[in-house]
Order: C-alpha cells, then structure tokens, then sequence
C-alpha cells in the first residue's frame, strides 16, 4: 500500500544478541586472565545464531513482499550509519598509529618539551620503524621489515582487482544477467580468499623469519592491531559475498531490488579503501 511503513512483529533476537555479546565480554576476560575460552566461543556461537535467525527473517520479509520504499530507505540509512561506524573505527587506529609515530617516539628521544623519557632511554633514537625499543631487553624490536613490494603488494593488486570484479558482477544484475553476477561473484570471493591466504603466509613469514610479533615492540603492536582488524573484517566481508552468491542462486534479487547485493559491495569497497590506506601508512611511508 502507497505511503505504508513495515512495522515488524516483536522479535526475540535484540535479546539473543544481547546475551551473546555479555557471553563474549565475559568470556573474552576470562580468556585472557586465565586462558578459559569456553564462554567467548559460546558468545560468538550465540551472536551466529542470532546473525543467522535475524538476516533469515528480513529475507523472509522482503521475499513476501512486505517492504516498499520508505523501508528501502530505512534500510540505506542503516547500511550508511554502519559503514561510517566503521571508518572511525579504522580512524581511531590510525590516528593511534600517527600519534605514536609524531608525537610518542620523538618524545621518547627526547624531542620537545615532553621529551624526559630520554633520561631513562638515553641512547634511544626516533626513528620509525622503531627497530631497537626503547626497552629492548623487555620488548625485542623486530630483526626486519615487511617488503611492501612483496606480498603487501600482491595483496592490494588481488583487492583492488575485487573491487572491479564485484562492480561488473553489480552491472551484470542490473541487466539480469545472471550467469554474468554469477562469474563475476565467484571471481570477487576467489580473490578476498587469495588475499586471505596471502595475508596469512605473510604473518607466518614476519613471526617465523623476521621477528616481527605482538611483542616486537610499538612498531609490532600497530602492526598486527591494523592488519589484522582488516583482516577480520575482509573474513566477513568474504562470508557475505558468499551467502550473497548463494542468494543469486536462488533468484532473489531482480535488476531493480537488490539491496542486500549493494549493501555487501558497499561493505567490500570500504574494506578495499581501508587497505590502501594500511598500504601507504603501514608499510610504505
């Protein structure tokens, strides 16, 4: 009906999420004050049950038709807020990383009228990457550095490279072509595996060959907090396009409803210009 507003009826997951993510606050300190992870699995297994109950329920809505325009927008509106959580999520560690690299480090020299923490270190020098912490005998800095022309490199080929291939898969549907979304979908979801795997050789690589761990100082830390958040959400960004792909399949969307496809390439090509950003600020510059 023109004009009418889906109102949902009461829904039981607000409280199943809920109780997931007190399971995984509670659990993830236990995990790490005693090394019990039995109640942070047990929230993550809730918080997938409720994803899984949730997302069934708006597809089961929109197959029946039950949404018009004003909720589309609604549904815009909440994919936009969500993504912009995301960027000062990313922009909090980032600016945690311009902080330490402008300001901790030269303080830590002696730099400027802050700089007393020399007299503790006195033959520290600022200098980033920082190499030799401060406290090397506590924290060892790393004995080399990530190549960024390696597998850096590789890696924002294949994710760039994905970023076109699920744009052509986004044409493709809007001009029902199916076998076209198809292709071009299973390519987008084979390269953010690929940039998984790569990802994954190249931390084995940095802690079994270039001392580059969690405890190779500040350097290490900003390191692993950085990549391997957007590790994580490239992990859920690839699961989407997957539950996306399988929805194609099944011949849920048309050429002109289609958002929960734009929804996840949205997602994808944040999580593309994040990379970039990690490219330039953490391994080259």
């Amino acid at each position: 009906m023109s004009g009418s507003y889906y109102v949902p009826a009461e829904s039981k997951w607000p409280l199943v999420a809920s109780i997931g993510l007190f399971f995984c606050a509670l659990g993830g300190g236990l995990f790490i004050l005693q090394g019990v992870p039995w109640l942070f699995l047990l929230g993550l297994l809730i918080i997938f049950y409720m994803f899984y109950g949730w997302f069934s329920n708006v597809v089961s809505e929109s197959r029946a038709g039950l949404y018009d325009a004003q909720m589309d927008r609604s549904f815009r509106w909440g994919m936009s807020w969500f993504i912009f959580s995301e960027v000062m999520f990313f922009a909090a560690f980032f600016g945690a990383l311009f902080y330490v690299r402008q300001f901790a480090v030269p303080w830590l020299a002696g730099e400027g009228d802050k700089g007393l923490a020399h007299m503790l270190w006195p033959e520290f020098t600022a200098k980033w990457p920082v190499m030799t912490p401060p406290d090397a005998e506590q924290f060892q800095g790393p004995n080399r550095l990530v190549d960024p022309w390696h597998l850096p490199l590789l890696n924002t080929i294949l994710l760039v490279s994905s970023s076109f291939t699920l744009t052509w898969a986004h044409h493709a549907l809007k001009k029902a072509q199916r076998g076209g979304v198809l292709l071009w979908m299973l390519v987008t979801i084979a390269l953010g595996l690929a940039f998984l795997y790569v990802q994954a050789y190249e931390y084995y690589e940095a802690y079994t060959e270039l001392g580059l761990t969690l405890h190779a100082g500040i350097y290490g830390a900003t390191f692993f907090i950085l990549t391997g958040f957007h590790g994580l959400h490239v992990t859920l960004g690839t699961l989407i396009l997957i539950v996306i792909f399988v929805r194609v399949l099944k011949g849920h969307f048309s050429e002109d409803k289609h958002f929960g496809f734009e929804a996840s390439a949205w997602y994808w090509h944040f999580v593309d210009v994040v990379w970039l950003g990690l490219f330039i600020f953490v391994y080259v510059v």
